[in-house]
């Protein structure tokens, strides 16, 4: 059996950078009481090897007052202005660990808010990193859509009105060529600025690439992470025989049977020593 690894696999940049600097606290302050701001990243075995280590997970939307004073580590993903001001006036102190690439696109909303654009992130609303972004949009003058039918029913009172268009960093880059240009379409004047992280996209064509040269297709990441669902739905469409796992526990060697190539991949939160576990089950 012939096993293909994703060259991509595996941490991104800012979530190596947000877990380094997690580690690095637990270091520096082994006195003090950390916690992360909701999960550092989406992935349940590096929270719990952090929690194993004293660090506590803030609950979202909780109050930051009801906590001993520490250091808050602000998530991967991102937070909103509200919130960051809220630990900051519990008297926490606050170490970013919020990804450049998204910290950016903070910083790109509230320049287009102040300039009157109105403002249309494409990406899942329910993800932390874009409730993070729609915290930084002064008033209520933007959207969030996801599908080709919200991009077709979209629509704005005043149609001269320019419109500002950003992405969730993980979003798949070419169903967001599509929806912008649904937009486009419409007549608005739009200023698209494609805010896809450059890793994610060579991630996913790299996965698509793998997937259509294999039989069987393992994609490796948290359950709840937004980029690991995007690389098994690529995998999918390329090859049936295409699996998500969490753990190397979740592999059912079954599946390998009679398989000649086999392809790995893992999302941006996955920690190398988990696709290891995966490989190596896969050789037994």
């Amino acid at each position: 059996m012939n096993i293909i690894l994703a060259e991509s696999a595996g941490f991104c940049f800012g979530v190596k950078r947000a877990v380094s600097m997690v580690e690095e606290q637990i270091k520096l302050h082994p006195d003090l009481k950390i916690y992360t701001y909701g999960p550092i990243i989406h992935n349940e075995n590096v929270v719990e090897d952090f929690r194993k280590q004293g660090v506590e997970v803030m609950a979202e939307d909780s109050d930051p007052k009801s906590y001993e004073k520490g250091i808050v580590i602000l998530r991967s993903h991102g937070v909103s202005k509200k919130v960051q001001n809220s630990i900051e006036a519990a008297g926490h102190d606050i170490v970013d660990a919020t990804c450049p690439f998204v910290k950016k696109i903070h910083n790109l909303a509230m320049e287009a808010s102040e300039k009157g654009d109105y403002i249309l992130i494409i990406g899942d609303r329910k993800h932390p990193e874009i409730q993070g972004i729609c915290g930084w949009i002064e008033g209520k003058d933007f959207s969030v859509i996801q599908t080709e039918e919200e991009a077709v029913h979209f629509s704005m009172d005043d149609p001269k009105r320019k419109i500002t268009v950003l992405s969730q960093t993980t979003f798949n880059h070419k169903k967001f060529q599509v929806l912008v240009e649904i937009l486009r379409q419409k007549g608005y004047d739009i200023n698209a600025l494609n805010t896809i992280c450059n890793a994610t996209a060579e991630r996913q064509d790299e996965a698509a690439r793998i997937a259509g040269e294999v039989d069987v297709c393992l994609v490796i990441g948290g359950r709840n992470s937004s980029n690991t669902r995007k690389l098994y739905d690529i995998c999918r469409q390329k090859c049936q025989k295409t699996y998500f796992l969490e753990t190397a526990g979740d592999l059912d060697t079954e599946v390998l049977d009679s398989a000649e190539n086999v392809g790995i991949t893992a999302g941006a939160s996955t920690p190398a020593k988990i696709i290891q576990e995966v490989i190596s089950k896969c050789q037994k």
